[in-house]
This record gives structure tokens, sequence and C-alpha cells, in this order.
């Protein structure tokens, strides 16, 4: 079942009276469950389409459907309240709440979401055990380490059971230690709860974990392969 459905996507910026491509003409479908890595050198658009992926921007053109919906055509509150429900973010910086601890930090897309104190705090304190962050609940940002931070965020990502997560660079920053660890928790929460994982990386441990492999260059798709038939 296709999940993700991009047609003929294209981003472009005026400079200088110049049309820039960033992303140009990108037909690209991901089915329910996969673990991709979408790989490129800088400059090469694959974070624009993460991004537009995640409704995060706004192609110039195309159409990109999510679970069957037509995200481009959401009104900027029913695109918001999309990605509560069925996007997790996990960014390259991070980006917890530096005066919550690790559970609130979990804790806060669910308080969003509307659930019950009950519901979040057991939902928080199941995936930071399964993160191996069962010991550090209580602990903020600043008192944990790359790897740990990472962690946090990858289960804040996961806390509205989303049907997507879309990761930017989440290792680019993490020793090889850390990256195995996240990718190995990644990868398994990958396989119990069938939800589809994107990446942009330029991380080859990443690409080596990913079941499929889609190359970006210059805004186009140059290559798409599967791995052992995954």
């Amino acid at each position: 079942m296709n999940i993700i459905d991009v047609k003929q996507v294209e981003k472009t910026y005026n400079d200088s009276e110049v049309k820039v491509y960033a992303v140009r003409g990108i037909d690209l479908t991901f089915h329910e469950g996969e673990f991709a890595a979408i790989v490129g050198p800088s400059g090469s658009g694959k974070t624009t389409f993460l991004n537009m992926l995640g409704g995060l921007d706004t192609p110039t053109k195309g159409e990109i459907h999510l679970a069957g919906t037509d995200i481009l055509s959401l009104t900027p509150s029913k695109l918001i309240d999309f990605r509560l429900h069925n996007i997790g973010f996990v960014f390259q910086a991070y980006n917890l709440i530096p005066v919550l601890t690790a559970k609130e930090n979990v804790e806060f897309i669910m308080q969003l979401q509307g659930r019950s104190k009950k519901e979040r705090e057991k939902r928080a304190i199941d995936l930071l055990n399964a993160v191996g962050l069962g010991d550090r609940l209580d602990s903020r940002p600043s008192r944990l380490s790359g790897g740990q931070q990472q962690r946090v965020a990858v289960a804040r990502a996961l806390a509205s059971r989303p049907k997507f997560v879309l990761a930017d660079e989440p290792t680019a920053n993490l020793d090889s230690v850390s990256t195995s660890n996240l990718l190995d928790i990644m990868e398994r929460l990958n396989e119990e709860e069938k939800i589809t994982f994107i990446f942009s990386t330029h991380d080859n441990r990443v690409v080596q974990k990913a079941h499929r492999v889609v190359t970006i260059e210059d805004g186009k798709v140059m290559s798409d392969e599967r791995k052992n038939g995954k």
C-alpha cells in the first residue's frame, strides 16, 4: 500500500531574476513501514524534499499525498492538525524544549493532542525506556549528552503514534556508538509499530541500515534502490 505519493514536485526560487531549482520533477512513492534514506551531496535538494513531505515547506508545483490526504490542499490550521496526528519529526539540532524534562518533552506532543495525563505519562515512560533512558526521565536537555538528547527526540517523534517519522540528518552530531544505538532503536520501532521512517542523510551508517536508498542530485532522483528485496 502506498502511504506517500509524490508527483512531479518542484521547488524553485528566484535569485536576481534567475530561476533556481532546489527540487525538479520528483516522482516517488513509499509503502507503509518503509525504512528509507534520501541521500545526496550538500545542496542536492534532499532536505528541501523532506521538508515538503512534512508540510514544513510548500512546492512550487506538483502533488503530495500522505495516507490518502492531499496535504497541499489543506488550510494552514488543518495542515498543523494533520502533522500533529500523523507525522513525527527528528531534527539534526534535536529541538528539545530546554525548560522541560525528558519525560515532559515526550509528553508535549500528546498534550497538544488532548490526551489524558495518565495516557501521556505511560506512553512517555514506555518510549523513554525503549530508547534506554528510563533512568533519565527527570533530566533536562542540558544534563543529557548529544546522543541522549537525540534519543529523547526520537521518543518524542513516536509519542503521537504517527504514520511517518521524517528525520533530517539525525546522526550528524553523534559518535559511532550513539549512532548505532539510535539506528537499532529506530529499526526496532519501525518493525514493531510499522511506522514509515524516511531519513535525509550524508551518513553511510544510516545508508547501510536503510532498506531503501533514494539518491538525489541537483534536485532530481538519480537512483532508487531496494536492498535484499525489502
